[in-house]
């Protein structure tokens, strides 16, 4: 986040013509690998090695500045740094590095920071060889036709089985092994070949400073100081401050107050030409006015072809947040709306549970991005949370023909309303070592999975493709192929499309009262094992009362599974000591009777952990 006085002038670049760099001198390239392969460590060396920081400034993971990021070991954020690499021959070089998250949430960001490239940096770990995300990203960048220089990382690690790891890239990429580099971030082995390679490699970028503006939105987020800031990769033209800017997707005009670059220091500079990297400020109030991937203009000269590849950011899972206590309600609403401010791809509503009251019913990316969002509300704004189950968007038909999106199981029509449900579907694709192969095709068959390629990378490593329905993995999926697998096999997925299903809403009724927050939607043939396993673990978590609670799981007005939860009793026979059976007999009738009456008119209250209950069962 640019803080109040970090905006200083920029030192002045090596092989610039007036304020713009020279396109031949520059390369834009960007780093992708699997989580925890080295990406971040490796732009620590770049760093070390180009002279960006001091010995005393640098730390670990020095461009990851989130308390998540550096615990997790995992990139969350794009982040661009722009460095001068002195080539032995070439002379000053001037680098624009994007290290790009890796996570499959995350993929449309990783694809527009890739467009902005020219070149990319594929890291392997010696370890664990190829993994899935490694896959998707390097087809990612292969989309956009990019320069690929393939990095086997972590060879100074005692596993390394480099060689292995050769001939996995050469199998999958069909790059003759000589041209994979060796290196280890660590201790700095390989760094400067990897740079030199890097400026042979890749090619500078072309564009027309003469032409209209075209500029390509990757990345963006809020400063209270200056508003919304925007990095853009220019494409043709030049920007400068002071001039109009235009957002080709909304229309919206702005004007640029300041231009800089990341060094990885913060830096004033007077403007950007073909090729460059930089942040914008335009006094932009709102950070979704600037979508990723959108196409940035001038007004009265705008660009005739913009940036293919545009979308919107849209939500793949949901669920419900509630305040543990209902009057911090109007808190977490500061909350969400202050992490929406830096997290364009966040949305949420306001939602009114019968048993959680007040709550916001919000949308993320996939189920990290959920974890994310979640952990820096309770970390960052100190916030109590209770989060109901998360769950998909469904396309319904109704039996009259229209067709309309759902995100809560509370807002399904009742059955007979409803001709059909379609569900989304991913494309997963699971590469393990072997000898976990069998219990894994078993998982995936458990979740409805359909098999649609099985491929040996090597003779001891399996790349296995299937279509899976997203409903399926949104609980617990990830934690039992890491579980079956003993934490070899890696994931990754894309949405395919929506297909038909055999779906219908799940309901517990407690007392014969539905629970709105405890509804889910599910296929017909496991619903009697889903509604059996939760009124069994409801039956745990439930404290006794005075009377009786039947817990039941219903699908419309049929009940499948009912348990109840005897009442605490009073000993009211402790008096009688002696006499005649028929007083016993009446006082226990007094009793029963009066039990009766109580369970017309009591209520239960249902512990938190109850509503967790339903993340936690097994089918």
């Amino acid at each position: 986040m640019i803080e109040r006085g970090l905006w200083a002038p920029a030192n002045p670049i090596a092989g610039a013509e007036g304020t713009y760099v020279n396109q031949d001198s520059i390369r834009n390239f960007s780093i992708i690998a699997h989580i925890d392969h080295g990406k971040s460590t490796l732009a620590d060396r770049f760093l070390e090695t180009c002279g960006a920081l001091s010995q005393r400034e640098m730390d670990v993971q020095v461009l990851d500045s989130m308390d998540l990021e550096r615990e997790r070991g995992i990139t969350i954020k794009a982040h661009f740094v722009r460095l001068t690499y002195q080539h032995s021959s070439r002379g000053p070089i001037t680098f624009h590095l994007i290290d790009t998250p890796g996570h499959v949430d995350f993929s449309y960001e990783v694809s527009r920071s890739l467009a902005a490239c020219e070149g990319a940096l594929l890291i392997v770990d010696a370890t664990q060889g190829v993994e899935a995300q490694t896959l998707a990203n390097t087809y990612l960048a292969l989309e956009n036709d990019l320069e690929i220089i393939p990095v086997i990382n972590k060879i100074d690690l005692p596993g390394a089985e480099p060689e292995k790891v050769r001939e996995q890239i050469e199998h999958l990429l069909g790059i003759d092994t000589s041209e994979i580099l060796l290196a280890s971030a660590k201790d700095g082995t390989g760094v400067r070949d990897i740079l030199d390679r890097v400026v042979d490699r890749v090619p500078p970028p072309r564009g027309n400073a003469e032409a209209p503006l075209k500029a390509l939105i990757f990345d963006s987020w809020f400063d209270p100081y200056r508003g919304v800031v925007v990095l853009v990769r220019i494409f043709d033209g030049r920007l400068a401050p002071g001039m109009k800017i235009m957002m080709v997707s909304t229309g919206q005009v702005y004007e640029v107050e300041d231009i800089g670059v990341f060094t990885p220091k913060l830096a004033k500079i007077d403007g950007l030409g073909p090729g460059e990297v930089g942040f914008v400020v335009a006094n932009i109030k709102n950070v979704a006015d600037t979508k990723i991937g959108d196409t940035l203009t001038d007004p009265l000269h705008p660009t005739q072809t913009p940036f293919p590849g545009f979308r919107e950011a849209k939500s793949m899972v949901f669920c419900g947040l509630y305040p543990v206590e209902s009057s911090e309600y109007g808190e977490l609403r500061d909350a969400l709306d202050k992490l929406r401010l830096n997290d364009s791809s966040f949305h949420y509503e306001p939602e009114n549970s019968m048993a959680l009251g007040f709550g916001f019913r919000c949308g993320f990316l996939g189920l990290l991005h959920m974890e994310i969002v979640q952990q820096r509300l309770e970390r960052e704004y100190e916030m109590r949370l209770i989060a109901t189950a998360p769950s998909v968007r469904y396309r319904v038909t109704k039996t009259d023909g229209t067709q309309f999106e759902i995100d809560s199981p509370a807002k399904l029509p009742s059955p007979g309303e409803i001709a059909a449900i379609d569900e989304p579907f991913i494309q997963a694709t699971i590469i393990t070592p072997d000898e976990y192969m069998g219990a894994i095709l078993q998982l995936v068959q458990e979740k409805r999975g359909q098999q649609k390629n099985l491929e040996y990378l090597s003779p001891k490593r399996v790349m296995i493709t299937y279509d899976l329905p997203l409903n399926e993995i949104v609980l617990d999926f990830y934690d039992k192929l890491k579980s079956v697998s003993r934490g070899y096999a890696s994931l990754d997925y894309h949405f395919a499309d929506y297909r038909p299903s055999q779906l219908v809403k799940l309901d517990i009724l407690v007392n014969g009262e539905p629970i709105d927050a405890l509804s889910i939607i599910t296929h017909r043939d496991s619903a009697y094992a889903r509604g059996r396993a939760l009124v069994s673990k409801l039956r745990q978590m439930i404290h006794r009362q005075l009377f009786e609670v039947a817990l039941q799981a219903s699908i419309g007005s049929r009940v499948i599974a009912r348990e109840n939860v005897k009442p605490l009793r009073k000993n009211v026979l402790a008096k009688c000591y002696g006499g005649d059976i028929t007083r016993k007999r009446k006082l226990l009738e007094k009793q029963k009777e009066g039990k009766r009456r109580m369970k017309r008119v009591g209520k239960i209250d249902i512990p938190q952990e109850a509503f967790l209950a339903i993340l936690k069962v097994e089918e």
